[in-house]
């Protein structure tokens, strides 16, 4: 096992230093050519130190981990999972406890040890702990385990009870003996590494009953009499070695909580006092190592520090950062500052605790350096119980990239082995450990990120653990181990977990490959494509915002001191039809279309203000006149309109009154009621109008027809019936004038198996497709009637018991009028849905399809936690077109909310990434994509910022993004194949005309104003003096 030096970029992020101005002041003068020589070395050492200074970190400076850059970018390249390999040479491993998986605690003379008296007097179900997953008796099956994982070194401890069941060293134990050097010499036989640990907390229990155990500095003589006899007997074939393993769990646990062996309770000096003996018998052991043995054995010796990591609630206020460097301090801090650092405790922890044990100048020196790496632990053992922890009143965290840059500048960049790191998952759980995947996915990528970005020196990774075993104060109630293990059957078969398959291909890989995403295509959409942006429901005005040149009457303001207005009888004043930009709203909307430069521009009528009684018997004109007001405005601005008749919500499902009071889409008139309201909308706005959406998103209704399944099925099949009608009617009575097209629009996320490794998760994201979207489109595009899927898997709870849901019936007629109800797909695309098969018991919708949502926290994602995939949408694409054939597309609402109001990079991001998947999707897979629609224009109060402007009409820079998309048409190479060959360029005086139109009309009658005032006043100075000359004139002949 070879250590190499991890390779980084030289630029760090996370160091912050100053120098002193008055350090650098040199003194001027004649010098002589020797000074001036001893200057520029000086200079020269000086600015060698400060560059070694930014490479390696700043000792001492861990604090600053947590000063956050005020500009930080939520998509820097440097934040985001990395798709790289580690270094050449890096060590994969894989590790176990002792106590935790051996097993055969009374077998062939081992003693006992503090654990096995913990739990034999602790424990309810004591007898189940003897066998564990008996890797004593079942070496062979560790043995091939390793194997199958094709890892680089094996970190195991040796049972010092095993060895000697007193715990002295005497004559060894024969068979304990026997069993840990076929253990070594077969990992050797299989090119694998032994990494050995002395200690993982199983002290002999002769050694706590007759001495106190850590309490008492005499086991420190014995322990290293025993590492003596470890590195006589197995130094040669021993490279790596560990003396204890995590000594904080040790002291804090064992001596304060209790939860841990020898489970002493209480007193914070005997805490204290355990931990200063751990550390001195480190050393004691270390030296004993660097003196005696490693001179001939070369090995390299650490002890495994473990921590939690925290983050402060305020990253810009001191006092906070201040409590988090003391939480760190108080738990890594008190071992590795002594050993990694300067010899000495904390300050912090000094200053805080006068009982702390002191350490005498010279065991400050025998102590400080006492380690050949800094071996470092991160698992649920160091959060867990979390009011343990001393959290100061800050946030714990699982961001193991920031406690590596903490070791790194508190430490001196010290060269680091992650000698334990993993998650767990509950006792129940078999092989498949979906969260355990996901959990090992980001810690790993953490660690690649600060060996690549953060040129941190992370020479090995440790995965925890091999096999399921003891879990300590958890006894079997967690499970840890990537393979699974039976506690229960003879055999005790290694079966491996998810984990294990996922483990095994990083370490073939090296690293992460990128498996969906492909290269960037620089190309560009059809030169008739619809560029749009989605908009909810447009609220009517019922009454022009700007009535004064429609009233005749004349008003006095404020006469009485009311401040109302008063008319004037008797006068009356011209007025002039009503017009469009009457309405006030009307203006703000094309102002913000006019900034977005799209082509089409999609919004949603309100149906229960265009018919509030829900039927024909009366109809809101002025609302209807408005919604033609705005699609005959966005006209002039050459946008067209696509149209969306009813646009329901969860929290407000759009329908007017009486059908809301008359059971909503449970009743089946609703959607006669649906038809008659569509057939006023074509004729009213049909000869302005070419695209239209009869409904949004039906197939998320039920969220609010949720009482039941079948309550949901069948408002879902009133949908339908509803929608197919709307397409008849115009279809027959106005598309051969009108020759718009009609659709509906589908909620249309991707679905990709959480666990790759089972087929049931597989099976499951299919199934989440054929539930969420071929319920609607299957009997649209393809056969008339619901997935058959959808029906057979209903049917199969039905007949086990597990729900008593039933899809409606289509009858040959309702089937005639579904089938080809549409003239292009259209759909509503924000994500990738990570989906595990979890079987559901109950008569709901969502239980019917036995899935859940797993959120891969690796994933960047947005603040209501929709996560950025963009190959998804490629893939729904794609498997529209298997599944529907080769029809239209036109992706009607694509977006994610950003929080930031003046530098919305994720919403840029999100855009770029998506729409350059749907292109290629358009280009490479040839799907026949019509058009894409951003979402959305506006932002609504209290909600997700979705809105490429605010609430009150504030442009984001999302908005100049999105032009530029719009006007390259995709991403062009050198040229567009859109402009038309030889165009001249445009004129911009004329361009500047065309836009200004308002503002040049308003300078002519200004300008036109001054120059008739000027030709008054010129006028009026000339005739005064023609009349002071004629004065004159008469005053002189008067004199004479």
């Amino acid at each position: 096992m070879k250590t190499v030096c991890a390779v980084g970029t030289p630029a760090n992020e996370w160091i912050f230093f100053s120098v002193s101005v008055q350090e650098m002041t040199f003194h001027t003068g004649t010098l002589n050519q020797h000074n001036c020589g001893r200057r520029l070395e000086r200079l020269a050492a000086f600015w060698t130190f400060i560059f070694i200074r930014i490479v390696t970190g700043l000792a001492g400076e861990g604090r600053s981990v947590w000063k956050k850059d005020p500009h930080f970018s939520p998509v820097s390249e440097t934040q985001m999972f990395l798709y790289d390999t580690f270094p050449k040479e890096f060590f994969w491993g894989v590790g176990t406890g002792a106590f935790q998986v051996e097993g055969s605690w009374r077998k062939d003379g081992k003693g006992s040890s503090i654990w096995d008296h913990f739990i034999h007097s602790e424990f309810r179900d004591a007898d189940s702990t003897d066998a564990s997953s008996d890797s004593y008796t079942l070496l062979d099956k560790d043995l091939s385990a390793l194997d199958f994982l094709g890892v680089t070194f094996y970190q195991f401890s040796i049972s010092w009870s095993r060895l000697f069941p007193t715990g002295v060293v005497a004559a060894p134990n024969e068979k304990g003996l026997q069993y840990y050097n076929t253990l070594i010499d077969s990992l050797l036989n299989r090119n694998i590494d032994p990494v050995v640990t002395l200690y993982h907390w199983d002290l002999p229990l002769m050694l706590q009953e007759k001495y106190g155990g850590w309490k008492n500095e005499s086991v420190i003589d014995i322990f290293n009499d025993y590492a003596t006899f470890c590195f006589q007997t197995f130094g040669d074939r021993v490279k790596y070695w560990i003396t204890i393993h995590n000594p904080y769990l040790v002291a804090w646990h064992g001596y304060g909580t209790g939860i841990h062996a020898p489970g002493e309770r209480g007193k914070i000096t005997t805490v204290y006092s355990v931990g200063h003996n751990l550390i001195k018998a480190h050393a004691k052991v270390w030296h004993n190592y660097k003196k005696r043995f490693q001179p001939y054995q070369k090995g390299m010796m650490s002890i495994v520090l473990g921590s939690h990591w925290i983050e402060p609630n305020k990253s810009e206020d001191a006092l906070d950062i201040s409590k988090c460097q003391q939480s760190m301090e108080r738990v890594l801090g008190w071992f590795a500052k002594p050993i990694h650092g300067d010899g000495d405790y904390p300050e912090e922890l000094k200053n805080e605790f006068s009982f702390l044990p002191r350490f005498t100048e010279d065991e400050k020196n025998y102590i400080k350096g006492t380690a050949d790496f800094f071996a470092f632990s991160f698992g649920p053992n160091n959060f867990k119980p979390p009011n343990t922890l001393p959290k100061m009143g800050q946030n714990l965290s699982l961001n193991l990239r920031e406690v590596l840059n903490w070791i790194k500048l508190e430490y001196n960049s010290p060269r680091i082995l992650i000698a334990e790191n993993g998650w767990f998952t509950d006792s129940h759980v078999k092989t498949d450990d979906t969260t355990a995947i996901y959990m090992m996915k980001n810690f790993i990528n953490k660690v690649l990120q600060a060996i690549k970005y953060d040129n941190i020196d992370v020479f090995g990774y440790t995965a925890w653990s091999l096999l399921d075993g003891f879990e300590w104060q958890h006894a079997y109630n967690i499970r840890r181990g990537l393979y699974y293990v039976d506690f229960k059957s003879e055999k005790k078969e290694r079966i491996p977990k998810s984990s294990a398959l996922y483990y095994k291909q990083i370490i073939r890989e090296n690293g992460f490959f990128p498996r969906e995403s492909t290269p960037s295509l620089q190309a560009q959409f059809s030169c008739d494509f619809s560029w749009g942006i989605t908009e909810s429901v447009l609220k009517a005005e019922s009454v022009a915002s700007s009535p004064q040149f429609c009233d005749s009457s004349l008003y006095l303001w404020n006469v009485t001191g009311d401040g109302l207005l008063h008319k004037v009888k008797g006068v009356k004043l011209k007025t002039r039809p009503a017009q469009c930009t009457d309405f006030v709203s009307i203006k703000k909307q094309l102002d913000l279309l006019e900034k977005m430069k799209v082509t089409h521009y999609r919004f949603a009528l309100d149906w229960s203000l265009i018919l509030p009684n829900g039927d024909l018997s009366v109809v809101n004109r002025q609302v209807l006149r408005y919604y033609r007001c705005v699609i005959r405005e966005a006209l002039k601005l050459n946008v067209q309109s696509m149209v969306t008749l009813y646009y329901p919500t969860h929290t407000y499902l759009g329908l007017p009154g009486p059908l809301l009071q008359a059971g909503g889409w449970l009743n089946q008139s609703t959607a006669y009621a649906f038809q008659d309201y569509a057939a006023l909308c074509f004729q009213e706005l049909g000869d302005l109008v070419k695209l239209w959406i009869t409904i949004n998103e039906p197939n998320r209704l039920s969220d609010v027809y949720n009482r039941s399944s079948n309550d949901t099925y069948r408002a879902a099949h009133n949908l339908l019936i509803a929608h197919a009608m709307a397409w008849k009617i115009y279809d027959e009575q106005y598309r051969s004038f009108q020759y718009g097209k009609v659709s509906l629009s589908l909620h249309s996320d991707w679905a990709e198996p959480a666990n790759p490794y089972f087929e049931s998760h597989s099976k499951a994201a299919n199934r989440f497709l054929q539930f969420e979207i071929g319920w609607f489109a299957d009997p649209i595009f393809k056969t008339g009637d619901y997935p058959a899927t959808m029906r057979e898997y209903i049917g199969f709870k039905n007949r086990k018991g597990l729900s008593y849901s039933s899809l409606p019936s289509f009858t040959s007629e309702e089937k005639q009028l579904v089938k080809g109800a549409a003239d292009f797909y259209a759909l509503n695309h924000f994500t990738t849905r990570f989906v595990i098969h979890e079987p559901q018991n109950g008569s709901q919708y969502e239980f019917d399809r036995d899935i859940q949502f797993l959120q891969d926290i690796t994933c960047l994602s947005s603040p209501s936690r929709l996560a950025v995939v963009p190959w998804g949408v490629r893939k729904v694409l794609k498997w529209i077109k298997k599944n529907y054939g080769d029809i239209d597309i036109y992706i009607t609402a694509n977006g994610i909310d950003d929080q930031s109001l003046d530098n919305d990079e994720l919403r840029n991001y999100y855009l770029g990434k998506y729409v350059q998947e749907v292109l290629k999707a358009y280009y490479i897979d040839k799907v026949k994509i019509k058009g894409y629609y951003a979402f959305k224009l506006t932002e609504e109060k209290s909600k997700p910022r979705f809105g490429f402007f605010t609430s009150d009409s504030k442009g984001k820079p999302s908005i100049k993004f999105y032009n530029n998309l719009i006007n390259n048409n995709g991403f062009p190479a050198d040229y567009s194949a859109c402009d038309p060959p030889n165009q001249e360029n445009r004129c911009s005086f004329c361009l500047f005309i065309s836009q200004k139109k308002p503002l040049i009309f308003f300078a002519c009658c200004l300008f036109s104003t001054l120059m008739l005032l000027l030709t008054i006043i010129v006028f009026h100075k000339r005739k005064r003096r023609k009349r002071f000359k004629a004065k004159s004139t008469q005053c002189i002949c008067v004199s004479f």
